[in-house]
This record gives C-alpha cells, structure tokens and sequence, in this order.
C-alpha cells in the first residue's frame, strides 16, 4: 500500500460498501418502504436501482408502480429513515476500516468521502464506524447534478481538499464509483472483498480487506 499512495496528497473513500456493508440494509428499505405504497419491487428492478441516488430509485418505481398520497421527497426520506435505523442495529461495518483510515491519517494524508448517499445518512455512518474525527471533507451526490459514474463528485472533493485529482487515490467498491473516480483522474483501488469481478477493470490497484 505504501508504495501505491507514495506520490498522494489525499485518500478519497467510498461510504457504502467500503465503511459499512449496507447493499443489504438498502435492499430491505427499498423493499419494505415501497412495497408499503403498493409497488411490487422485483429482484430485478432491485438490480437496476443498485448504483441510483436514493431520489433516482424513487422516481424509478414511481414510475413503474405510480402511489398517491406521498411525494417523492417524503418517500425519499422514509427509504433514507429506514436505511439509518439499520445501520444503527446491524452488525454492519467492515471489519479494520477504523484502523486503516486512522493509519492513514497519522501518516498525514487528507481523507475524504465521496458517496451517492443522501447527506442526512453520512453522520450515522460516521458515528456508527467511530471515524468522525478522521474524515477532513465528506461529500454527498446531493450537492452534485449528478452522481456517480459522473465524476463531478470526486472532482469536487479533491477541490474542497486542497489537492489535484491526481494527487488523490479512490477506494471504491463498485463499478460506478470507479469509473467516477477513474474519469476524474485519481488512481483508483477496488476494495474487492475477496470476490472476483470483472468491473474491476477500473481499478488500478486491489485490495481484498483492510
């Protein structure tokens, strides 16, 4: 590792998936909040709102199984609502993250976080993977037109950081986020979690724990 981040400034992480596992939590608010308004949620439309803003899943089953009574922004906020208790309650963040990003830290690299998640739920995360205080920047697809695989979010990470793009490396666990990163112009390093994956393609560097 210490040769991959030896010409870096900044360590840009991923949320979900890289400091909690949560694909899961996600998959069970997405089925329990929509099938509550009437929306028959497939395992394959699940798969196509896997790498989709929390505003982008809405709209997505609105418009296959339209509700009444709910506005998006209110449906939005019950996903998001649902997805925090989870995080709090499960058993949930990945195994060394704490100890490898406070490593990182101690080295003086800036650390940043770049995730499609709404802003509301990246405090819970934090709080839950006790690395608050570890975090310089933290960044939501909220602020952005669009998220990831768009690298506006990256790119403007690495402006509020202080550093170039390619000055930074990305730990990403999806091919999304690494394509994002990868057109932003950062190294990128897939978390892979041991698993073999041909999206991967993105990655310069892997890595299977941390």
């Amino acid at each position: 590792m210490e040769l991959i981040l030896k010409d870096k400034k900044a360590i840009i992480f991923d949320m979900d998936g890289v400091l909690v596992e949560s694909e899961g939590l996600w998959k069970q608010a997405e089925f329990e909040i929509f099938s509550s308004l009437g929306v028959s949620v497939t395992e394959k439309g699940s798969l196509l709102t896997r790498s989709m803003t929390t505003m982008e899943v809405t709209r997505f089953w609105y418009g296959q199984f339209p509700w009444k009574g709910k506005t998006f922004s209110e449906v939005e906020a019950m996903v998001i609502q649902r997805v925090m208790e989870l995080i709090q309650s499960e058993d949930c963040v990945i195994k060394g993250v704490r100890a490898f990003i406070k490593k990182l830290k101690a080295e003086h690299y800036k650390i940043g976080l770049a995730t499609n998640a709404p802003q509301k739920i990246i405090p819970t995360v934090l709080e839950r993977t006790k690395t608050t205080e570890l975090f310089d920047i933290v960044s939501s697809a909220d602020a952005e037109v669009k998220g990831k695989p768009h690298p506006a979010i990256y790119l403007n990470t690495a402006k509020k950081l202080k550093v170039k793009p390619w000055e930074c490396a990305a730990i990403e666990d999806s091919p999304t986020g690494m394509e994002a990163a990868k057109v932003a112009g950062m190294t990128v390093i897939a978390y892979t979690k041991q698993h073999e994956n041909k999206a991967f393609k993105w990655a310069d560097h892997e890595i299977d724990r941390f």
